[in-house]
C-alpha cells in the first residue's frame, strides 16, 4: 500500500506543474491587455509611433493621464472626464443601494410570507433578467419622458434600479430560501411585524449575499454604455459614454497614450472592488448556493 502512495506522488506533482503552468498562461494572456494599456499610458505619442508597444517605456510621463482626467487638449471638453467620473459615482451608488435593498425585501417576501400567486410572480421578475437591453430602450424613454426624468441622472438610477430588481431578487431569494422558517414564527409569535423581522432577524444574517449582490449590481452599473448612451443628456453622460467620446472624436491626431489612460481610469473602480473584495465575492456565491 505504501509503495502505491510512493508511485502516485511523481504523478500528483507533474499534474499540480501542469495545472499551474496552465493557468500562469490564462493569467499572463489575460492581463496582458492591461500591461499594454498601462505601459502605452505612460509613453509620449512618440515613443508609441517607434517602438514596440509591448516594451517598457523609454522614459515614464503622466501628461497622457492628466489629459485624460482633467485638460482641454483630449478634444472632447475642457473638463475631462473628472465630471463624467462623477456622474457614475452619482448614479451607481443610490442605484446599487436600492436595488439590493428592493431586492432583499423581495427575496423575503417570496420566501418567508407565502401567498397565492408568489411562484408566478417569482417566474416574471426571473423572466425579467434575461430581456435584452434594446428591447427596453423605447418604453423606458417614453416613460422618463412622461415622469420628467429623462437626460438625468436620476433617470438613469431609475432604469438601473428596475432592472437589476430581477437579480438582486433572485440572489436574495435563493439565500433566504434555505433560512430557518421557525425563526420567524417565533418572532410572529414574540409579536414581531413584517419589517422588525426583517430589520433583526434575515438583515443581519445576509452579510455574505449582500456583499455578491453590490459587486455584480456595481459592475454592471458602472461599465453600462447603452443605457447611458440613449438616456443621458451631455452634463449627465457617465464615464463609459464619456470614454468613447473620447477615442471616437479625435481628429487628425489619434493619442492613443490618452485613449489608454481614460480607459484605465474608467476601468479602475471595478478592479479595485474585485481586488479588494473579489474573496467575499467567491465565498458569498459559494453560500448562496449552498443555502439555494
Amino acid at each position: 500500500m505504501s509503495q502505491s502512495r510512493d508511485n502516485s506522488l511523481p504523478t500528483s506533482h507533474f499534474t499540480r506543474a501542469l495545472i499551474y503552468t496552465a493557468l500562469l498562461i490564462f493569467a499572463v494572456y489575460y492581463l496582458l491587455p492591461l500591461f499594454v494599456m498601462l505601459t502605452n499610458s505612460l509613453k509620449t505619442l512618440d515613443e508609441i509611433r517607434a517602438g514596440n508597444m509591448l516594451a517598457l517605456p523609454r522614459s515614464i510621463t503622466i501628461e497622457p493621464w492628466l489629459k485624460a482626467w482633467d485638460s482641454a487638449q483630449i478634444g472632447v471638453d475642457p473638463s475631462g472626464l473628472k465630471p463624467y467620473f462623477m456622474n457614475s459615482v452619482l448614479m451607481v451608488i443610490p442605484a446599487v443601494l436600492i436595488s439590493t435593498m428592493l431586492g432583499a425585501i423581495n427575496g423575503y417576501i417570496l420566501t418567508k410570507w407565502n401567498f397565492r400567486g408568489a411562484g408566478v410572480m417569482f417566474g416574471l421578475m426571473l423572466f425579467s433578467c434575461f430581456i435584452p437591453f434594446q428591447i427596453v430602450l423605447i418604453p423606458m424613454a417614453r416613460v422618463l419622458g412622461l415622469i420628467g426624468l429623462a437626460g438625468t441622472t436620476s433617470g438613469l438610477v431609475l432604469v438601473h434600479v428596475v432592472y437589476g430588481i430581477g437579480f438582486t431578487t433572485l440572489f436574495f431569494r435563493n439565500y433566504y430560501n434555505a433560512f430557518p422558517d421557525e425563526l420567524v414564527r417565533a418572532a410572529l409569535l414574540d409579536g414581531a411585524g413584517f419589517f422588525r423581522i426583517f430589520w433583526r432577524i434575515l438583515l443581519p444574517s445576509s452579510g455574505p449575499i449582500i456583499v455578491v449582490t453590490i459587486i455584480w449590481q456595481f459592475t454592471n452599473i458602472w461599465n453600462d454604455f447603452l443605457f447611458g448612451a440613449s438616456f443621458a443628456d451631455f452634463d449627465s453622460q457617465p464615464i463609459t459614454v464619456a470614454l468613447n467620446n473620447l477615442v471616437s472624436s479625435s481628429t487628425g491626431v489619434k493619442e492613443y497614450n490618452v485613449h489608454f489612460a481614460g480607459a484605465i481610469l474608467a476601468a479602475l473602480p471595478t478592479l479595485i472592488v474585485y481586488i479588494v473584495s473579489g474573496r467575499y465575492f467567491v465565498r458569498g456565491l459559494m453560500a448562496g448556493s449552498v443555502k439555494g
